[in-house]
């Protein structure tokens, strides 16, 4: 037995999504006012996909609850949306772009990070904040995954959409320079056109390399809980 119900995870997280947005919100930085304000940078899109995804999952465990021994098929046949819509945003959303601005960042800060997180943000970012925003994000989807089954599309379907997402995030960030000119990233500043579009694709192929390890890790996950399930019902007989 969980030591904390997952339906209490799934708020205490949400609500730690709600306060770092926030507190980002009101942070007074200058790229905050620029052309595209937040939306420009993955980091906050990622956070508010997080936010609506774990407020999708705690709407789902009160349907259930509301629904619970209920006769209803229409009740049933909404919960059974809510559900899909869930599993479906984890799949193509929350895993894999979570874990893409978690590796990618902490990945470019190391190696240098003025390419991505320039010095001049410690001013306005605190070091809490920061890890709410670029190191979280991975152990919440994580604990989700671990303490809930998700069933996924289809592989075709699902790279499908997670391949248009990044498209569309790479058109917005060229739209974005093309407005104002100014790169949103920095490293994107200090590299050519061709090993730019070069990048980009990378970036999309990456992002696609970890919507697959998601649903690998997904089954694996809920394949080896049913194998000792299994297990301990064959000792216990």
């Amino acid at each position: 037995m969980a030591l904390i119900p997952s339906q209490i995870l799934r708020v205490a997280i949400l609500l730690s999504y709600f306060s770092i947005l926030c507190n980002y919100k009101a942070i007074d930085m200058p790229a905050h006012q620029t052309y595209g304000g937040s939306w420009k940078f993955l980091t906050f899109i990622d956070l508010v996909i997080q936010a609506v995804f774990f407020g999708v999952c705690v709407l789902t465990d009160l349907s259930s609850l509301l629904t619970k021994g209920s006769a209803c098929m229409e009740q049933e046949r909404q919960l059974r949306k809510l559900i899909g819509l869930r599993d479906w945003m984890m799949a193509v959303l929350a895993f894999p772009v979570g874990a893409f601005v978690v590796t990618m960042f902490w990945t470019l800060y190391v190696y240098d990070r003025d390419l991505v997180y320039p010095r001049l943000l410690d001013n306005f970012i605190p070091q809490w904040l920061n890890h709410g925003m670029h190191t979280t994000v991975l152990p919440f989807i994580i604990i989700e995954m671990r303490t809930t089954y998700h069933r996924y599309p289809s592989r075709t379907c699902g790279l499908f959409v997670v391949c248009m997402f990044a498209v569309g995030y790479v058109v917005w960030m060229c739209w974005v320079h093309s407005m104002t000119g100014v790169w949103v990233y920095p490293l994107l500043e200090h590299i050519g056109p061709m090993a730019r579009t070069l990048f980009f694709i990378c970036l999309t192929a990456l992002i696609s390399v970890y919507y697959v390890l998601g649903e690998i890790l997904n089954n694996y996950i809920w394949d080896s809980s049913k194998s000792t399930l299994e297990s301990d019902k064959t000792k216990t007989d």
